[in-house]
């Protein structure tokens, strides 16, 4: 029987991002009491936003979506939100300069290397134990192009292809299946808007500052320790990335084979950056906005104004490029960046309004962005063996997700695939779908 200073809930959800609130929202429609405990003092995860100098809200996290992911969309449609096309009128700049044509050849190059990539078997003995550098290395392919897939592929997985099995990338890829461009849309209430509704939703059933410090499982349910209290339930889900669950104390410990499931992960390393302008100049010579560098690998930059009188880029730095930056001061850093934003599409991009800056490398409750990676090239089974769990222990992240790991449908994917294996454990069924 639980203690008076004991809180109880049928299922505990660690974690308010995407996975976790999914997670708790399909928990609640199937009749079951959930409590969602999260560490930070918001909800979202890796998606957050602040407020401009202008007064609108911007994502400084998770933003975009394509007409390839239906929960994310469903979602947006239940609350309201706006959907706002990325601006794509206009020519893409390539840095260093090169041609259209030539920029369009190096382009498709790459993708061609990234098709003849997913066209290997990860199960293929020939390549256990390679990594995408040394993959990349045998190919025969133009100087030029190779550049150009390693600075697509980190600045899209934020690591080092030397750190990449290739084994995991060809499994990870794969299941990110869009055919409209990743960044077709972004809300004009902000992504984090829509998980601040899901949060609302949940009521006094979510509390923030919750940071976990011990989960107590058994036969007989689970009980977890947090800044905030203590807590008892029959199951929990742990909906926080792979790096971070594994910084949880189980007692007693894990199974060994689902502890070092936990341990093969690595967060990326990802800077965005949103630039405030006031006016998208660059249209009035033709250009989209977009910048593709290949002088720094997963360096990226895209328009993402919300109307004509809010102009705006946002520059994305991921895998070594973000380390590099985040070793910048303040003043060297924007320096650097206005520079480089300045070669690629003239003077006026030397003059912001405003410069705001996230760093999401070695964030306190997420570990990084955009999502955690497996880095040990003889583990896997590391993702099923986690999909598995420990009942009454449930992971869930984005991570896990069979669909568009690493985004924010994948976290709602993952979140509510784990709710309805909890529900169906304890004899619920049914619950709602967006």
């Amino acid at each position: 029987m639980a203690r008076a200073d004991v809180i109880r809930a049928d299922v505990i959800v660690v974690g308010a991002g995407f996975a976790g609130l999914s997670a708790a929202g399909e928990l609640s429609a199937a009749g079951l009491d959930v409590l969602v405990l999260e560490a930070r003092d918001r909800a979202g995860g890796r998606v957050e936003s602040l407020r401009a100098s202008d007064g609108r809200r911007i994502d400084t996290g998770g933003q975009f979506l394509c007409d390839e992911m239906p929960e994310l969309l469903a979602l947006a449609r239940r609350f309201d939100k706006t959907l706002v096309e990325t601006p794509l009128d206009g020519a893409f700049v390539a840095q260093p300069p090169m041609t259209e044509e030539e920029a369009e050849a190096t382009y498709s190059a790459s993708m061609a290397i990234r098709e003849r990539m997913n066209a290997i078997d990860p199960d293929n003995p020939d390549i256990a134990g390679l990594s995408v550098a040394a993959w990349v290395e045998r190919q025969a392919d133009e100087p030029g192009a190779r550049n150009a897939f390693r600075s697509m592929v980190e600045g899209l997985w934020c690591q080092p292809l030397e750190r990449l099995p290739l084994w995991h990338l060809i499994d990870n890829d794969r299941r990110i299946t869009n055919e409209n461009y990743e960044l077709q849309y972004f809300l004009g209430e902000t992504m984090h808007a829509l998980a601040d509704d899901l949060a609302a939703a949940l009521g006094d059933r979510l509390r923030f500052g919750a940071a976990i410090e011990r989960i107590e499982h058994g036969q007989r349910g689970v009980r977890v320790a947090s800044a905030s209290g203590r807590f008892e339930a029959a199951e929990v889900v742990v909906a926080v990335p792979p790096v971070m669950a594994s910084r949880i104390a189980f007692d007693p410990p894990l199974p060994a084979c689902l502890s070092r499931a936990l341990s093969v992960w690595e967060s990326g390393a990802v800077i965005k950056v949103f630039v405030r302008y006031e006016e998208a100049f660059w249209r009035e010579a033709g250009l989209s906005g977009t910048v593709m560098w290949r002088d720094a690998h997963g360096l990226f930059a895209c328009e993402v104004s919300p109307d004509p009188g809010h102009a705006a880029l946002v520059v994305f730095m991921g895998g070594p490029s973000a380390r590099s930056w985040r070793s910048l001061d303040a003043a060297a850093f924007h320096e650097t960046l206005l520079a480089k934003l300045a070669a690629a599409l003239g003077p006026r991009a030397a003059a912001p309004l405003e410069i705001l800056p996230r760093d999401w490398t070695n964030d306190r409750w997420s570990g990084g962005g955009y999502s955690d990676l497996i880095v040990d090239m003889r583990a896997r089974d590391a993702e099923a063996v986690l999909r598995a769990g420990h009942p009454p222990v449930h992971f869930a992240s984005s991570e896990l997700s069979p669909s568009f790991p690493g985004y924010v449908e994948g976290a709602i994917v993952s979140g509510r695939d784990v709710a309805k294996k909890v529900a169906a454990r304890l004899g619920k069924g049914g619950g709602r779908t967006a």
